[in-house]
């Protein structure tokens, strides 16, 4: 059976200044269908570059991405994004919401690129709504970003990278900008949300205690991806 995601040897390094920094050092990993996959590793260990490379938000030096084997590095930028919208999923530590939109719009926003491929504005919104509500937050649909808690406005970024159905979750320090209780409640609602629907998702984490919720976990060191 193929793998949803493949990562082949995959290197990146910066430069900085006369100095080059090689964060990635030949990791290589598989996800299957459903399953889900920690990383964990130091701060500044090279997770959050990997997790980019494996979305295809940042072109690795040297390796192979393959999205249902399909090489992404070996597409053009247009057919890449094409793949990010349609089955890939971000949550990030930062929430990203925009705001001048209100929660619901934020949920709309990845569908709205896709619009020619769904019957009518009216779904989307019907769609928004019920992930809203998924997520405890159906009735602060009409409220902006800037009104919500910190952990009210990651789990609104949760229902948006749920958005378009992706069967691939990408989850970097999801709960590294909220307090205990409240990162448990977004973990709750990342791991219902992902397993219900069987998508995979790969968590990016410091903590080895979240970890451990996951199917398997990898461990980043020395740029190289081992077992834990």
């Amino acid at each position: 059976m193929t793998a949803l995601l493949k990562a082949e040897n995959i290197h990146k390094s910066y430069t900085v200044g006369k100095t080059v920094l090689h964060i990635i050092k030949g990791s290589s990993l598989e996800v299957a269908d459903g399953e889900r996959v920690a990383i964990v590793g130091l701060s500044g260990a090279g997770k959050s570059t990997l997790l980019h490379i494996l979305g295809g938000l940042d072109v690795p030096d040297q390796g192979r991405v393959l999205v249902k084997g399909q090489d992404i590095y070996n597409l053009s930028e247009t057919k890449r994004t094409g793949i990010r919208s349609s089955t890939i999923g971000f949550v990030f530590q930062s929430y990203h919401l925009l705001p001048e939109m209100d929660v619901l719009e934020n949920v709309i926003l990845p569908a709205m690129a896709r619009m020619r491929l769904v019957s009518s504005y009216d779904g989307v919104k019907g769609k928004a709504m019920e992930l809203l509500k998924s997520v405890g937050l159906a009735d602060r649909a009409d409220h902006r970003p800037f009104e919500l808690s910190g952990g009210e406005q990651q789990r609104v970024a949760l229902a948006r990278a749920l958005m378009n159905d992706p069967l691939l979750v990408l989850a970097d320090e999801p709960t590294g900008n909220l307090d205990r209780a409240t990162g448990g409640q977004v973990l709750d609602n990342l791991f219902a949300l992902t397993k219900n629907q069987e998508r995979a998702l790969v968590l990016v984490t410091h903590n080895d205690i979240i970890a451990k919720s996951c199917d398997r976990i990898l461990r980043l060191k020395d740029g190289v991806l081992i077992s834990a």
